[in-house]
């Protein structure tokens, strides 16, 4: 049928290769940082056990293959699984077949994520967690290179976009004065989670570059995100905006995956005519000449009726987010049902002004005096030797780092937290391995203590003159010396 035609979107091909393959990049980072973290922080032996917390929640509801039991070793097998099937999205092999065949493959990473975010309790409480699910479970949808790519899909993941932006924008005007006074920026690069190299020199930019940073940002959170559904070329502009913002802070940041999905998800907006205008080397007519293809046909009827019925209950869980949007008591990074899609975004309302470090220490000695020699742990991620340039980390998530960060905005006195100052006392390879540098070589140390630091970043001056690029001060002790009952 001729009306049906309207359905398909074959000059957005390029986009579909985009988001197919990056997301499922996305994907395979996701869980080559689960298999590298999660054995230590949340496994048999962890900081905070799977199998305790799922004594404890008899009636969880959110859907996991843990549910029935967790091993490390079924850990690494569903880690391995995803890594292997979001290869050969990357490569463009499930994309070869009918629809169906990357519809499961994007399904299989949606609910084989699931499983490790439902059970990752603090460690996966982070936005970009059910962002790369929700993402995920649309793009399953987008078919495979023997169809057109839907038009309603590509709709809702630009839709996508919008509630991740325009709810970050409206969150940041709910929020802090400092984002309606423009002066946010004068303190974010400095005070952010965890910096990355350019993030000083971001920082010490001219006060009047923060300030237009900050009406950038208005702009692109609050104006920008309302063209990505109007007609061509102007949506492909809005998209071009959303991209060159957010490339902009993963230069000058470290926020996992966030910015990098922002990204991946503005494509759904750029058409193939634009993207050839700029760059000629992307086809304009991706599939010409290509044997035994059908992206410029009409999709099959079956196929269709699938893509509308994940569309109608997209567009039905979408009520929550639009009526989040438009809440006074606006929620931050919530999900409404236990599939976690139809979820709302948005962060940073309030900038610290502040940096305080939590610092952990460890001494051989036998009293934990002021005379002891007091080693400091290095972390990978999170700002410690005044004169380590940070790394650019993302979009691999260091969550350990990350949960370092917010002690001192809540309190250092977690679980997890002193579970780790327990680790530290045995020596705990597993746990040592999350950590940059282990001052005591796999020995045990007697005690161990955490201290406060106020830092930031040192001037060029100061730089000039020491070679640092943290000035730290001390505050107090957050924790005092603790050591491990004596045997027996």
């Amino acid at each position: 049928m001729e009306w049906t035609a309207w359905f398909d979107a074959p000059e957005y091909e390029f986009a579909r290769q985009v988001l197919q393959r990056g997301i499922a990049t996305l994907y395979f980072v996701a869980f080559l940082s689960s298999l590298n973290q999660f054995p230590a922080l949340l496994g048999e032996r962890g900081l905070l056990p799977v199998p305790d917390f799922l004594a404890r929640s008899r009636r969880l509801r959110r859907p996991t293959l843990f549910s029935w039991r967790y091993s490390d070793r079924l850990l690494r097998a569903v880690c391995w699984g995803g890594m292997a099937i979001a290869a050969t999205i990357i490569l463009g092999l499930p994309q070869l077949g009918p629809p169906w065949v990357p519809l499961l493959a994007f399904l299989a990473l949606w609910l084989l994520y699931m499983s490790i975010v439902n059970v990752g309790q603090t460690f996966y409480g982070f936005g970009w967690e059910m962002l790369l699910l929700e993402a995920g479970f649309i793009v399953a949808f987008l078919g495979s290179d023997q169809t057109p790519p839907p038009r309603t899909i590509l709709i809702l993941l630009a839709w996508l976009v919008f509630r991740l932006e325009f709810g970050a924008g409206m969150i940041k005007i709910r929020g802090g004065r400092e984002w309606r006074e423009l002066t946010a920026l004068y303190y974010h690069h400095e005070t952010q989670p965890m910096p990355g190299p350019l993030s000083r020199q971001a920082h010490l930019l001219p006060k009047p570059w923060h300030r237009m940073e900050v009406l950038g940002n208005h702009v692109a959170q609050l104006v920008v995100p309302f063209f990505l559904f109007a007609p061509q070329p102007l949506a492909s502009a809005a998209a071009g905006i959303i991209i060159l913002t957010q490339l902009w802070l993963v230069a000058s940041g470290n926020f996992a995956w966030l910015n990098w999905m922002a990204i991946l998800l503005a494509f759904a907006a750029v058409s193939d005519p634009v993207a050839h205008a700029l760059v000629p080397a992307i086809p304009l007519d991706w599939h010409a000449g290509a044997a035994g293809t059908a992206a410029g046909s009409q999709a099959p009827a079956a196929w269709l009726v699938v893509v509308l019925l994940a569309t109608v209950l997209l567009v039905v869980l979408s009520y929550r987010p639009i009526e989040n949007l438009f809440s006074r008591y606006q929620l931050m990074n919530a999900a409404f049902n236990r599939w976690q899609l139809g979820n709302t975004y948005g962060a940073f309302g309030t900038v610290t002004k502040q940096r305080i470090e939590i610092v952990v220490e460890g001494t051989l000695a036998a009293e934990p005096d002021d005379t002891a020699d007091w080693r400091e742990y290095g972390f990978r991620g999170k700002p410690g030797e005044v004169r380590r340039i940070p790394r650019q980390w993302a979009p691999y998530h260091l969550r350990l780092d990350w949960l370092m960060w917010f002690l001192p905005l809540r309190t250092v006195h977690e679980e997890w937290f002193y579970a780790f100052l327990a680790k530290l006392l045995e020596a705990d390879r597993p746990t040592l391995r999350l950590l940059r540098h282990d001052p005591f070589d796999g020995a045990r140390p007697r005690w161990v203590r955490a201290r406060s630091y106020l830092y930031r970043f040192a001037t060029r001056k100061e730089f000039r003159a020491t070679g640092q690029r943290w000035i730290r001060i001390p505050l107090h002790e957050s924790i005092p010396p603790l050591s491990l009952p004596p045997d027996g």
